[in-house]
């Protein structure tokens, strides 16, 4: 039977991790490193599919236990599955509806079995299973739909963790065996154990022999230390095979996607572009002047508005957290452009150092130094342009110190 996913690496970096990549899809051909924008009910609020395809989204995400709920499988089943009923001819990605069922809702219980959980609608307890969360995905029809897995908090430890892990694993099994798709479908496994190097490695080996079509790094991006972060993540690109995409799941911040890259990390999806233009925030700097979001920005909102307009009324108006909507997917399909360039053109640790002396300045969190050393580029040594950063011990540095 014929893969639903073809992955080519066009490029790779010389010093560090990265590479560009294609990914053939049944509905698109993405173009990695990517960023996918999240579409919670197979949407993303404010937007329509021709603007995303406008600003060059390649693929977008769909959440499983909305879309389970509304509209359902059946009328999704009818409508030919979710690209058909919201117009939308490029790549999907489906979670499995795990992680909702653990975060969002009252009373959730892990089982063997599956997730039990209370119904927000009318109260009533109800279970999903693995079987349940793929049968789910068939009917709506993405590109690349999640395994059902055990989803823990990064910030717990002992052996509710190596419990998580394991039981994983068996409903990945699970999962495959109920997939009745697979020609048209691919079905990514979800690598765990918290983070624990030795778990983290043994769920890493356990998932390649399953010969999946890609892979995704989960269960981080909860809270926990970014020196912790980054290490599972580099940790776990060193086991997956080369030749298949991996999936970072959970990561939006521009400074993770530029070192994430650089760590080997191929696919990234976030809430946090869209959700935080809902609350007035721009992917840039913001007042009340008369300059756009970003001048170097090409998107329909800084060509055509000013900061000042979109501050005096962005959490009242919808069309004003529309206009900052298109500006952040924007900028955050921009980079993925110029990080794909770079990596192409090998230039990958010059675009990154650029990068990081105009997001931070002087001084640049102690993790990010240490994540670039670990792949061959020191921020703390003087480039040919004679930039250098120092660390600081916060994971967060809100404005480049100058």
């Amino acid at each position: 039977m014929a893969p639903a996913l073809k992955f080519e690496v066009l490029a790779k970096c010389s010093t560090t991790k990265a590479r560009a990549s294609r990914m053939h899809l049944p509905h698109y051909t993405a173009h990695t490193p990517m960023f996918m924008p999240v579409g919670t009910m197979g949407t993303i609020k404010g937007i329509t599919p021709r603007q995303l395809e406008t600003l060059d989204c390649h693929v977008i995400l769909g959440n499983t236990y909305h879309l389970g709920s509304q509209p359902g499988p059946e009328l999704l089943e009818k409508a030919g599955g979710l690209h058909k009923f919201m117009a939308w001819d490029r790549g999907l990605l489906t979670d499995s509806g795990g992680f909702q069922m653990v975060s969002l809702l009252k009373l959730a219980n892990i089982t063997e079995d599956g997730v039990e959980f209370e119904n927000p609608h009318n109260g009533k307890m109800m279970m999903l299973t693995p079987e349940m969360s793929i049968g789910l995905q068939n009917s709506i029809g993405a590109d690349i739909m999640m395994q059902l897995d055990d989803v823990v908090s990064s910030l717990t430890t002992g052996p509710r963790v190596e419990e998580a892990m394991w039981r994983s694993l068996r409903w990945l099994d699970r999962g495959i065996k109920a997939h009745k798709r697979p020609s048209e479908q691919n079905l990514f496994p979800i690598v765990q154990g918290g983070l624990d190097e030795r778990l983290r490695t043994i769920s890493a080996k356990e998932l390649t022999k399953r010969e999946s079509p890609g892979y995704a790094i989960g269960g981080l991006s909860g809270g926990e230390a970014k020196g912790s972060f980054w290490r599972m993540v580099s940790l776990s690109t060193d086991i997956l095979p080369t030749n298949k995409p991996r999936y970072c799941m959970g990561v939006g911040y521009a400074e993770d996607l530029v070192v994430c890259s650089a760590l080997g990390v191929d696919m990234y999806d976030c809430v946090f572009p869209t959700r935080t233009a809902r609350f007035g925030n721009a992917l840039g700097k913001y007042r009340d002047d008369f300059t756009p979001i970003d001048s170097e920005c090409d998107c329909s909102t800084c060509q055509q508005f000013t900061r000042a307009y979109l501050y005096t009324s962005v959490t009242k108006e919808t069309t004003n957290c529309h206009l900052i909507t298109v500006h952040n997917i924007a900028f955050q399909m921009r980079l993925m452009r110029d990080i794909r360039t770079a990596i192409v053109e090998d230039r990958y640790p010059q675009f990154i150092r650029s990068f990081m002396k105009t997001r931070f300045g002087k001084t640049v969190p102690q993790w990010i130094i240490d994540a670039l050393k670990s792949v061959g580029v020191d921020l703390t040594v003087p480039d040919e342009t004679g930039y250098a950063a120092s660390a600081i011990e916060s994971d967060f540095q809100k404005e480049p110190n100058v």
